[in-house]
């Protein structure tokens, strides 16, 4: 029997977070995303650590739960008393192999689809991002462009402060008087 789509997406997106520049999920959550017990989900992961290295899953520092947690509005004196771990995608996808469930492999797809149409969304923001830095820089250079014709239009309509000389030769006319002999 193969379940579709056991949950929405949205509610996978929700529970990914970023935290040492990796985009995570907490045990926590994989936990009841799966439909397990916490303790449950860690006992199987500790009898396959050697499917879970470092870059697959570590465990939270004091600092890093202390501000997820005020992040997430966790309360501080209910739920798991020990640090939760982090699983990396990598690490997720390693899941589907210690929990061997058709239930757990239908969450994996959805957990993965999560991380896919968020690596697109991001994608999208960078590429969205660099046009705007380019339109940016045109509209800068048009600015000085537009600047400089403004100035050039503005000299040419202020009429100059005083007469500038005459260039090239000029012809005087002489007066002559005519004197009259008597």
């Amino acid at each position: 029997m193969v379940i579709s789509n056991p949950f929405p997406i949205e509610v996978v997106e929700q529970k990914i977070f970023i935290i040492r520049s990796q985009k995570v999920m907490l045990s926590i959550h994989l936990a009841e995303l799966y439909g397990v017990g916490h303790k449950v989900l860690m006992q199987s992961i500790k009898r396959n650590l050697e499917r879970f290295p470092e870059d697959f899953m570590f465990q939270f520092n004091h600092q890093e739960w202390t501000n997820l947690k005020s992040q997430i509005v966790t309360s501080s004196w209910g739920g798991v008393r020990k640090l939760p771990y982090a699983f990396t995608e990598q690490g997720i996808a390693m899941l589907s192999s210690v929990l061997k469930s058709q239930s757990a492999v239908q969450v994996n797809i959805q957990i993965m689809r999560a991380f896919v149409k968020l690596r697109e969304i991001l994608s999208t923001h960078k590429e969205l991002a660099q046009k705007l830095k380019e339109l940016e820089l045109k509209f800068e250079s048009h600015d000085e462009q537009i600047m400089a014709i403004f100035e050039a239009i503005n000299q040419l309509i202020t009429p100059p402060e005083k007469p500038k000389p005459q260039i090239g030769f000029r012809v005087k006319e002489l007066k002559v008087k005519y004197f009259e002999r008597s």
